[in-house]
Parts: C-alpha cells; structure tokens; sequence
C-alpha cells in the first residue's frame, strides 16, 4: 500500500489550489520553460496519493516553478533504485523502489490533527539586537505518524514548513523558513529542527526550535501551534489566509 504524499498535497492546499487549478499551473510552468506537459487533475490525483513517487524531470522542474519550493520538500525523496512501470494509459512512469517499513515502526497516533493552525516562534535578531514573534496561519496533514505542516501563503511574508513525526504526545522533525525577498533577511533560507509536546487537549502543541543563525551559531526558541479548525476545505482555507492580526 503506498503513502499519500501530504508534503504535495498541503503544498497545494496552502495555495488555496484545487487539483483541477494545480495541474493547470503545471501545465503553465512547462510551457514557460519550454518543457511542454499534459498534467491533468488525474495526475495530480496520482502525485498525492503516492503513486507516483519521482516525477519526470519535466514535471518536476514544472511542480518547483509553481510551488516555489525544491522537489525534495514536496515528498518526493531521492533514490538510485529506480524502475520504469506502465501507466495505463499508453504512457510509462520513472519510479524509485523505497523498502517498505520494518514491522512495529509505524506506532498508531492518539490524535489526528490535521486541520489549519496557528504558528507561533521566537527568535532574537543579532544585527537588530531584540526579540521578535513570526506567525502564520498553516495546514497540517497526517497520515499515519507523519505531519505535513505548510503555511498559507497570505498570512505573512515569509513561508514556513515542517515535516514531523508522532510519538505518542512528543512529536519530532525539522522546519525550514523562506524569508521575504524585500525584508530585513532579503530571500535567507533558514532551517533547524524542532521538537513539540501534544497538550492532553490535542489542541496546541508547544516546544523549542533549534537552528543556524546569520553568523553560524546555533539558536534556539519557544515554538507553538495552536489548533484553529479542523476542516482543509477551500472555504475554510479562504478564511485563514490572511494576517494572524487582521
């Protein structure tokens, strides 16, 4: 049984994108670079649900123009054990052969908490010398033990993602930060890892970051998110993508 790949599918959701909008943005994308592709909703549908696990090098330059993001953060993961399948439809497909995980690896979690969310850190700036708070709105998705967490676009100038995993209420992975190409960090890359504790609500989960800062020490802050709906429709998506404070 193959994976969904939540780290596409919340990409997609946090640019308010049905899977209809998405594959025509691809379609876009490849003209623009002259890589001409046919992506249709099927083949985004194929994408999410793990199908499709390396995308051709066409659609992949296709799916980084449009995300704005390397293919490697949209879960599509490297590999040498490559294979060729039939796609039904006339066409082939490149796929990588991963092992199948070792029996008890997957633990089952005691909450879902895919919905949207609140992001919430702390950091110190060295070059202003003071404190500062960065908040997003963010869509997380679970399946299994993993979280997808992507933040919507229109709630701050920067874009933020995590991949984490679910150990019970401790809950574990790494984020990585783009930051706004007109303020202060001009375009900065930052990334680090974090580690969360689930409330016994289930509805905030509050820990450290750990990362790099602009000279190369290694930092560190409070980090929250706090449940704010359940739902990932289009509608509700809409609502959230905005300015925390707005």
């Amino acid at each position: 049984m193959t994976a969904p790949n939540t780290a596409l599918q919340a990409t997609r959701l946090s640019m308010r994108l049905s899977q209809d909008d998405f594959a025509r943005e691809l379609r876009a994308a490849g003209a623009r670079i002259g890589k001409p592709n046919s992506a249709s909703k099927r083949y985004v549908q194929r994408l999410e649900a793990g199908e499709i696990t390396t995308p051709r090098p066409g659609y992949a330059r296709a799916l980084e123009m449009v995300t704005g993001v390397p293919i490697e953060s949209l879960g599509f993961p490297a590999g040498t054990d490559s294979f060729v399948v039939d796609d039904g439809r006339g066409g082939h497909d490149l796929e990588v052969r991963t092992p199948p995980p070792s029996a008890g690896a997957i633990r089952s979690p005691q909450s879902n908490y895919s919905g949207v969310w609140l992001s919430r850190y702390e950091f110190f700036s060295s070059g202003r010398e003071q404190m500062f708070v960065s908040q997003h709105y963010v869509v997380l998705l679970q399946h299994n033990d993993r979280l997808t967490v992507r933040s919507l676009a229109g709630s701050a100038d920067s874009s933020m993602g995590m991949d984490l995993t679910v150990d019970g209420s401790i809950i574990t992975g790494t984020w990585v930060e783009d930051t706004a190409r007109t303020g202060y960090y001009k375009g900065a890359r930052y990334h680090g890892a974090i580690q969360l504790l689930a409330e016994p609500s289930g509805r905030r989960l509050v820990g450290k970051w750990v990362g790099f800062g602009s000279d190369s020490d290694v930092n560190t802050g409070p980090w929250a998110l706090t449940f704010q709906d359940g739902s990932t429709s289009k509608a509700t998506l809409a609502a959230y993508d905005r300015r925390p404070n707005d």
